[in-house]
């Protein structure tokens, strides 16, 4: 039951059952803070486009920047327990 809470809003928002464009403009917004969002546009443009890091680089950048984001508050909100 508590899969339903975590995995829907992570995966309705993020462009694989409904186009991103046909969303509300505020969920429009909130959808470049979900990491999936970049990872199926990744994945589309390996398997189906056959492109590669040339093309696919702002998606990778965001992932990272997301990425590091997320370390440094995991890593602040650890150093603040431990203490």
């Amino acid at each position: 039951m508590s899969a339903f809470f975590f995995y829907f809003p992570a995966v309705l928002p993020s462009g694989f059952m409904f186009p991103i464009s046909n969303m509300p403009e505020m969920v429009q917004w909130m959808t470049y803070f979900n990491p999936l969002r970049y990872f199926l546009i990744i994945i589309r443009g390996i398997f189906l486009k056959g492109v590669g890091p040339e093309v696919l680089w702002p998606q990778m950048a965001a992932l990272a920047v997301l990425g590091v984001t997320m370390l440094w508050f995991a890593a602040r909100r650890f150093q603040k327990t431990l203490t």
